[in-house]
């Protein structure tokens, strides 16, 4: 048996693959996780509208239940949060036969999280520059995080190289603080 496509073969593969909208999400409990409960099926820049939904979740849940929510407690939801990313971004790109879809956002959520719980307390200006410097990270990539994004496949994969770019966020702000 030929493992080879006829011309076009790709177009055809990639319109049989399974569709990234509500329906699919409210399929399996790991894609409404990985999706971001919905915030990843924004048709423009679903891992902006990802990390938007996760800064607005870190701070309501902050704000209005501060003896639960906070930086210890965080520290585990995030530690958590990437455990059951790992499975959820696993099982949402095998069933959406792209391993790190667009509209997998969890990553980005969990990643953001993590700059947050150690940025605050921020003012609004502060934590908007956290903003786009950790989206600045997660877009353009820079080494090592495009190396592990080549490197690491599967869920574990989609959620190290956040990871990393919040780790490089943080820097940046340490750097600036100390400046």
């Amino acid at each position: 048996m030929s493992t080879t496509t006829p011309a076009g073969g790709q177009a055809a593969a990639a319109s049989s693959r399974p569709k990234a909208n509500s329906r699919f999400m409210l399929a399996h409990p790991a894609h409404w996780i990985a999706q971001g409960f919905g915030s990843g099926l924004s048709p423009i820049m679903p891992g902006t509208s990802g990390t938007l939904f996760g800064w607005l979740c870190y701070v309501v849940l902050s704000t209005r239940w501060p003896q639960i929510f906070n930086a210890p407690n965080w520290l585990a939801i995030i530690a958590a949060g990437f455990v059951v990313g790992v499975w959820a971004c696993q099982r949402t790109g095998r069933d959406l036969n792209a391993p790190d879809h667009g509209s997998m956002v969890w990553d980005e959520i969990i990643a953001f999280w993590l700059v947050l719980v150690f940025l605050m307390p921020a003012d609004l200006k502060t934590q908007f520059y956290a903003f786009i410097v950790f989206r600045f990270f997660d877009m353009v990539k820079p080494p090592p995080i495009a190396y592990f994004d080549r490197r690491f496949k599967g869920g574990f994969g989609v959620m190290w190289d956040d990871i990393v770019a919040a780790f490089y966020t943080l820097l940046v702000f340490a750097f600036w603080r100390a400046a």
